[in-house]
């Protein structure tokens, strides 16, 4: 019989030599099982880590692009009121503002504060630190009256000016005194604060998480302030004060990250310090309808009113607004659509053109 000669090449070679026990000169040992999962690990936490960064680079972009449509500048043009024009009121929950709605009231017109205040770094050390805010004070404004007050607060990229209730030009100025003039709503205050409870709490501060601290401002710093030196329903007494008893004379609404804080610590941390909100264009951070039942499981306090308004073309806050609210009265018993609760949308984007009319919307629905 002939001997046949076999030649073994490549991975042949190599897959013949480790059979044998051996490796070729050319060819590495097989890893071990440990070396192995170590690889995999690396490899897992190298993905990981490139996910991370893409998920950021998302989410500065989003931020990025909220606080350009924030800071986009939107008109509303507004003719004066006439002094001789009959005062009907005829304002209603609509999908636009009524050019009624925009003018100026020359002889009746309300008039705008800056307020500077101290408050706390809640986000940092707990520090006194010094804030501001806007406040709109009805015409006739008379301290032996009482008055409702709503916080109106702003997104991610502003302060409390980002309203622009700073001059007679503001259109929460104009539609507050329209409202009251034509007699659609009982006149009240309206307070513009910053919402970021920071050290650091510029417009261009990137302080994000201190808006999540608000709650403790709110209920230590802000709403004692604004109750011991303006005339509310609250009985203020420095010493200490049942600040759940004017509750249904409160109310807090706001835009995008304003709209969040109005959710997660409106209704989430302070239902006892406030009976209406609204919410436009809450921010994807909002707490989900679930989350918001599960916090109000042992609520005995009523909830007169939530509102909230987002357009249905908002790439930024469509999809959050409505996984935070649209749902609410199917999950939680305490929201009853078209008594104490309305989800309403129409055609828009992330501006203010949707945001100014949640507000002139929601000031027909708070405190009645």
């Amino acid at each position: 019989m002939k001997k046949r000669s076999v030649i073994i090449t490549g991975a042949a070679m190599t897959a013949a030599a480790m059979l044998i026990g051996g490796c070729t000169p050319e060819s590495p040992p097989l890893p071990t099982p440990e070396e192995v999962a170590a690889r995999e690990a690396a490899q897992a936490a190298e993905e990981t880590t490139e996910q991370k960064e893409e998920e950021t680079v998302t989410q500065d972009d989003k931020i990025a692009e909220a606080i350009a449509q924030e800071t986009a500048t939107v008109e509303m043009e507004g003719e004066e009121v006439s002094a001789e024009e009959e005062r009907i009121p005829t304002a209603e929950i609509s999908d636009e503002i009524p050019a009624k709605y925009k003018g100026y009231v020359p002889d009746e017109s309300g008039t705008i504060e800056k307020i500077t205040y101290t408050a706390h770094d809640y986000f940092g050390d707990g520090a006194e630190i010094t804030k501001d805010a806007n406040i709109y004070l009805p015409y006739g404004y008379d301290e032996s009256k009482k008055y409702n007050v709503l916080y109106l607060m702003h997104g991610i990229g502003g302060d409390e000016n980002e309203w622009g209730m700073t001059d007679f030009t503001s259109i929460v100025k104009r539609v507050m005194d329209c409202l009251s003039y034509y007699g659609d709503i009982e006149p009240f205050i309206v307070v513009t604060p910053n919402g970021r409870s920071a050290k650091n709490h510029a417009a261009n501060g990137s302080d994000y998480n201190s808006f999540y601290c608000f709650g403790e401002e709110l209920r230590n710093d802000l709403i004692p302030y604004i109750e011991s030196h303006y005339s509310t329903y609250a009985e203020y007494d420095e010493n200490g004060y049942d600040m759940q008893a004017a509750r249904e004379h409160r109310a807090m609404a706001g835009l995008s990250m304003g709209g969040m804080q109005t959710i997660n610590i409106g209704i989430g941390e302070c239902v006892d310090l406030f009976g209406y909100f609204g919410a436009f264009s809450a921010a994807p951070t909002s707490n989900t309808a679930s989350k918001t039942a599960e916090l109000l499981k042992d609520n005995t306090l009523p909830i007169y009113y939530f509102y909230n308004l987002c357009g249905v073309n908002d790439e930024i806050a469509y999809s959050s607004a409505s996984a935070a609210a649209k749902s609410l009265p199917t999950v939680c018993d305490q929201f009853v659509d078209g008594e104490n609760f309305m989800w309403q949308e129409r055609s828009g984007g992330h501006d203010f053109n949707i945001w100014y009319l949640g507000f002139y919307n929601f000031a027909q629905l708070a405190f009645k």
